[in-house]
């Protein structure tokens, strides 16, 4: 997320962690195994050497594979955008759909402009079909009336160098063996940018994709511009912002087949203007659960920054077995504590199995430069007639900055949230707050919980175990049926691959030349504290850790390749995504944990470095 107004502070990133409690008996179980960390002033685990570290891919049973590089996927861009940062990087700028066409089976556009396209001001959509290259930023669920299938969702990218992209999916039938189904999401192609991907199934196996498409078009500097109302708006026909839907239903088996309209216009569930009001970071859970009062209700929020403050709201829908879905009802302004700082952003709905919804909140204040946040929950019993705060959590944790040291990829999304689904000792089902602190000059995650409603939290435990101080960011929780707790994130403890070598040369580390915000030699050989893999962290349900951090990736890779560019081609801060993939679902061998990550490794069907979206699966301790 973080889509545009966010990038545009020149200040750290906005979103800090909250060191909040834990059960005294946890802190005695860790204090035998642990200390508290200088700068952190949490419990700290054991530290694993990186050769152990490295060595855990192959010891933890985990596996790889490309979700995204097996098929070509193009569609026609509402706007085109040919500048190439190339060769550096391994950029080459838009490209056109190969003569050979997309083999996705989904609609291309070749033929005529999508159906949101008809009305664009002349110069728009694009003449042609182009390229999908790049696909950072995921979101991965599976199917509760069916295990085996999955659908993962990430940013479909045309030009890196123009951050120009659509959301697309990919979709396995095997428990993630094979990504057979894949392509750009449709519906809202006539937009210049669809973003955050983030999805969730029914209870009848439907699948919704909640999608914010917004306009933008590119100034002469290849800045974006928002303005509307002139004859560069692309498309004046379509509101310039929206938060909207798109199912594919159930049994779908074309890359085309997804229901996107709702009473005879694009799904949408709340549109605007974008002069003074601009939605974001927009989030969804649908109850799942057949014993639950609110069985198959939609829960969707999002926040307005209305200028500069985020104002956080949600709405719902009760899904229907055949995709479609009742009217959404009228945005509700979620609550805050009183005495608060202004502003409310990163919702986080996820619902327990008696059907009550909770959601984080990040509370920050522009008038203190963003420099500080809390995190409170608000929680509905009542299917989201009505809201309460169910606790509130205060710190001023250090956040990091707003880009990465050594490399030129921004900051992320730098806190998730997860419930439990075995009632604990007080008769609550567990909540979980993850995120990262970067008070000890590099960025930590950081694991909290709460066992009574979240009118409390306990200590915070780090969660990364690297012996050497790097970066550990972006972390994402996730829960599995038993109460398994389980915390992936993005890891920079291994170094570079060195020059000479076979994983060097597959990691394309040659075509890193240029870096505005890296002082050593390129290319990056060696480098520490840049190149990133993929890890995860088991626990128990009251935060025992099981194991050490295990390696998800294979292949350590560089972000700096085919990085998209946020606010314009020639800009520094770069793309990875502000967040990525984690969720757990049974298998013939037992309970696995999926993950969803990108990396520019050419495994044997990467040879431009493009980034890709890996999909790691490990046994559940």
């Amino acid at each position: 997320m973080i889509r545009r107004r966010f990038a545009q502070l020149t200040v750290p990133a906005l979103l800090l962690g909250l060191p909040l409690a834990l059960p005294a008996t946890l802190a005695a179980t860790s204090a035998t195994a642990a200390q508290a960390g200088p700068g952190v002033h949490v419990v700290r685990p054991s530290t694993q050497t990186n050769a152990s570290y490295a060595a855990s891919y192959a010891a933890g049973s985990v596996t790889n594979t490309s979700a995204t590089s097996g098929q070509v996927s193009c569609y026609r861009p509402e706007v085109p955008y040919f500048v190439s940062n190339g060769p550096n990087d391994g950029y080459t700028g838009m490209s056109p759909c190969p003569g050979s066409g997309a083999t996705t089976g989904e609609d291309t556009g070749a033929a005529a402009p999508y159906p949101t396209q008809v009305g664009s001001n002349p110069g728009y959509p694009a003449a042609s079909p182009m390229l999908a290259k790049d696909y950072s930023e995921s979101d991965i669920r599976v199917d509760p009336t069916n295990p085996m299938h999955l659908i993962g969702s990430s940013k479909w990218f045309v030009s890196a160098e123009g951050y120009n992209h659509l959301l697309g999916f990919y979709e396995s039938f095997d428990g993630g063996k094979t990504w057979t189904h894949a392509g750009h999401i449709p519906g809202y192609e006539g937009w210049t940018d669809n973003t955050d991907p983030v999805g969730a199934f029914d209870g009848f196996g439907n699948y919704y994709e909640f999608i914010l498409p917004y306009q933008f078009y590119y100034n002469s500097d290849g800045s974006h511009d928002f303005k509307i109302g002139t004859p560069l708006e692309p498309n004046p026909v379509q509101p310039a912002e929206a938060v909207a839907m798109s199912v594919r239903p159930h049994g779908a088996t074309s890359a085309a087949r997804w229901i996107v309209t709702h009473a005879g216009h694009p799904d949408f569930v709340a549109t605007y203007d974008s002069v003074g009001n601009e939605p974001d970071k927009q989030w969804m859970a649908i109850d799942d659960n057949p014993a639950s009062p609110h069985y198959n209700r939609i829960y969707a929020m999002w926040v307005d920054f209305h200028t500069l403050t985020p104002v956080p709201f949600v709405s719902h829908a009760d899904a229907k077995p055949d995709g479609t879905h009742t009217d959404w009802s009228a945005p509700q302004r979620l609550p805050a504590p009183p005495h608060v700082p202004q502003g409310a952003t990163y919702l986080l709905p996820h619902v327990t199995p008696d059907g009550a919804i909770y959601t984080t909140v990040t509370n920050f204040n522009p008038k203190q430069g963003f420099c500080c946040a809390s995190v409170f929950v608000d929680k509905s019993t009542d299917g989201g007639t009505t809201w309460s705060v169910a606790g509130t959590a205060v710190s001023s944790v250090t956040p990091p900055p707003l880009i990465y040291p050594n490399t030129t990829f921004r900051d992320g999304i730098e806190n998730t949230f997860a419930v439990g689904n075995q009632l604990d000792a007080q008769g609550q089902y567990p909540l979980y707050v993850a995120y990262e602190d970067f008070s000890a000059g590099v960025g930590n995650v950081m694991l909290t919980a709460s066992y009574d409603g979240g009118a409390t939290w306990g200590s915070p435990v780090q969660v990364n175990d690297n012996a050497t101080p790097v970066d550990e960011f972006q972390p994402n929780l996730t829960v599995a049926a038993d109460g398994t707790v389980s915390v992936n994130f993005y890891d920079r403890r291994l170094a570079c691959p060195a020059a000479g070598t076979q994983e060097a040369a597959n990691a394309g580390l040659a075509l890193d030349t240029v870096n505005p915000n890296y002082s050593g030699s390129l290319p990056p050989y060696g480098a520490a504290n840049y190149c990133v893999n993929a890890s995860i962290q088991f626990y128990g349900a009251q935060l025992h850790p099981i194991g050490h951090n295990v390696r998800l990736t294979q292949h350590t890779w560089d972000p700096q390749l085919n990085s998209p560019h946020t606010g314009s081609a020639s800009g520094e801060s770069t793309f990875i995504g502000d967040y990525f993939g984690n969720t757990t679902g049974p298998s013939a061998a037992g309970m696995l944990d999926y993950s969803t990550f990108v990396s520019t490794y050419d495994d044997g069907t990467n040879p431009a470095h493009y980034q890709q979206q890996i999909v790691a699966t490990i046994p559940v301790p």
